[in-house]
């Protein structure tokens, strides 16, 4: 099929890397659009490498493609200079494939991985020609669908969607897709057609519910505006992975994205129960794939991409019950290929070190821990399950394996954190340093002298996790921690052994804000859009004045999202939603954690989270 291209080449030579957006990739799918009944726009909202690295959407790209009256086409936020350009000239967003209007699509799909993405969904809705607000749309626009994590509290931009996905993507779409077709047979209304869609497994319709608010600002209702419309959404799930839609030719891009390798999913969920953490509260329970269907799908990824790296993809890899025998096939295979592997998520004890000496290089890189606090009992608190002597174990033998250099993630104003603490991030950043010395004598240290790269990032309290009650940190006090901790590491025995890298404080308070936010917040977020808010990810192109000018324009109280100390029987922005674990037992495990109880991991005792009412995966095991 002939392409002509959205953008002249004097265009395209304007803008910086191009190929962002002219789409023609080593397995894009092109499809004669006379012999299609649905045309569906598939978006990221951030630039081209990064939403090219995401596998939600490489899946679902796949999985709509397959459908013979289907054909699902890419569109990425435009960077900066091209989004001028187009402004400008008045040229629509455009799909890679077809180069086609996203207007002209009959659906606009959205993937939504971070809150900061949210001003960049307004540009793809503005640059398209497609009303922002769902209520301002007509027959002729397309229907736009959320999916992703940040569904789980959709609320601060619901005003923007015609319907919410949520859960896993592969049980409901297909439905979706034939209640379009027959809306578009019978003559449906817009409105008719979102009601029906509403009664589907996972499909939130925001137009459909109304909230009522109590007069201290939080909610007191939260209601269907029909009598047939649920009152709750529970979350889609796949049971049997194995069974499910997976890529197996994935596009390979023109330019290096972010995870430039082939991806294999080993399971879904995690175990831990760690307290901070959304997908792991998110994605239960853990559902694992058959080693010898990875095996298999793990040769075809390679050969039908020619990819120089394959990654095992999960929330924590080590807990895959087969990941020694898969390791062990991949290794041999890709040795072959000259193939590398890659292994993140793993804890560090023997099996992982003797796992990532055979597939990394002599000269060996950077290894990462993700202690996430500093002493015991922040540990506790958080239900980290490990303890110091772990996680110097691990150091000891990554050290004796080869590895000089040691990456620490913590985290800074976690509940309950005092100044020690903080402190024992420092002390221990110098032990395992000490560990070094202690573990390689000085005529093996031919790598070279050892460095601990401790990097924090800023607590921010999400949905559907114990710690939703928890007030965060003004920015000031996130400041001051890092300072705090910054002056510890200096006064370290190995302080020139230890660089202190820190996450910007700015940016963590307005993904608080977001984050717990309601749907009152969508008139400040679309302010802040239109004053100029654009990839607040990016630390270049943040900007905070803007926001916060926003929200004293809007009336917003930033520390009633943030800082407010929440009752523990408050009704959420996000409670009419079902994750698949009961906010009971989030209730008990905030109550434990202010005791720093640590409760067993899921393979040890199941714990009653909710979860097990899926009777699937692991649950099935430990009941």
């Amino acid at each position: 099929m002939y392409r002509k291209l959205a953008l002249s080449d004097d265009i395209l030579m304007q803008v910086d890397k191009p190929a962002r957006y002219i789409g023609g990739e080593i397995n894009s799918i092109i499809k004669n659009p006379d012999e299609v009944d649905i045309r569906f726009a598939m978006c990221f909202p951030d630039v081209y490498e990064i939403g090219m690295s995401h596998l939600g959407m490489q899946i679902l790209y796949g999985m709509f493609n397959g459908f013979t009256d289907v054909w699902c086409e890419r569109v990425f936020s435009p960077w900066t200079d091209l989004d001028n350009i187009m402004r400008d000239r008045n040229i629509p967003l455009f799909t890679l494939e077809s180069q086609t209007p996203v207007k002209d699509m009959d659906f606009l799909g959205i993937t939504i991985q971070y809150e900061m993405c949210y001003t960049n969904i307004l540009q793809v809705l503005d640059l398209s020609g497609i009303p922002l607000r769902a209520a301002d749309r007509g027959k002729n626009d397309p229907i736009v669908i959320g999916g992703g994590p940040c569904t789980y509290n959709p609320e601060p931009i619901a005003d923007f969607f015609d319907i919410f996905y949520i859960g896993e993507g592969e049980t409901r779409y297909r439905e979706l897709l034939d209640l379009y077709k027959e809306y578009k047979a019978k003559g449906w209304s817009r409105y008719e057609f979102l009601h029906k869609a509403s009664m589907l497994g996972g499909m939130y319709v925001p137009m459909l519910y109304d909230v009522a608010y109590n007069d201290d600002g939080t909610i007191a209702s939260f209601t269907p505006k029909e009598s047939d419309v649920p009152d709750h959404i529970n979350k889609e799930i796949v049971n049997e992975l194995s069974d499910t839609y997976y890529i197996e030719a994935p596009i390979v891009p023109f330019i290096k994205v972010t995870q430039d390798r082939v991806v294999l999913e080993i399971q879904r969920g995690c175990i831990r129960g760690c307290r901070f953490c959304q997908a792991g509260m998110l994605y239960r329970p853990v559902r694992e794939r058959d080693v010898d269907w990875l095996k298999q799908r793990a040769m075809m990824l390679l050969n039908n991409t020619g990819q120089e790296e394959i990654s095992l993809s999960s929330l924590s890899s080590s807990d895959y019950s087969k990941l020694e025998e898969l390791v062990d096939f991949l290794i041999e295979e890709c040795n072959d290929r000259s193939v590398n592997i890659s292994l993140p998520s793993l804890r560090i004890d023997n099996f992982s070190v003797d796992a990532m000496s055979k597939v990394q290089d002599v000269k060996k890189t950077s290894i990462t821990f993700a202690p996430e606090a500093g002493s015991q009992h922040m540990r506790d608190v958080i239900n980290k399950g490990i303890t110091e002597e772990h996680i110097l174990r691990g150091a000891r033998l990554a050290f004796e394996a080869g590895w000089t250099r040691i990456k620490l993630y913590f985290m800074l104003g976690l509940p309950g954190e005092n100044t020690e603490d903080i402190e024992q991030i420092a002390v221990l950043s110098d032990k395992i340093a000490r560990e070094f010395f202690d573990a390689v004598p000085k005529d093996k240290r031919v790598n070279g002298p050892v460095q601990i790269v401790t990097s924090t990032s800023f607590f921010v309290p999400k949905p559907f996790t114990p710690f939703q009650w928890a007030p965060q940190d003004t920015k000031e006090n996130f400041r001051e921690k890092a300072y705090i901790l910054r002056q510890a590491v200096m006064a370290q025995l190995n302080q020139k052994r230890i660089k202190y890298n820190w996450h910007e404080t700015d940016v963590s308070v307005l993904e608080g804000i977001l984050a717990r936010g309601d749907r009152k917040l969508s008139d400040a977020i679309e302010l802040a859009y239109k004053k100029g808010c654009l990839f607040d990810a990016w630390s270049d192109t943040y900007r905070d004045d803007l926001w916060m000018e926003s929200f004293a324009e809007c009336d917003i109280d930033i520390a009633f999202y943030t800082t407010r100390v929440r009752d523990i029987d408050e009704i959420f922005p996000w409670d009419f939603l079902f994750c698949g674990v009961d906010k009971e037992y989030l209730k008990k495990e905030w109550l434990r954690s202010k005791e720093a109880i640590v409760t067993p991991n899921c393979a040890v005792k199941c714990n009653g989270c909710g979860a097990a009412r899926y009777g699937t995966g692991i649950c099935v095991k430990t009941r």
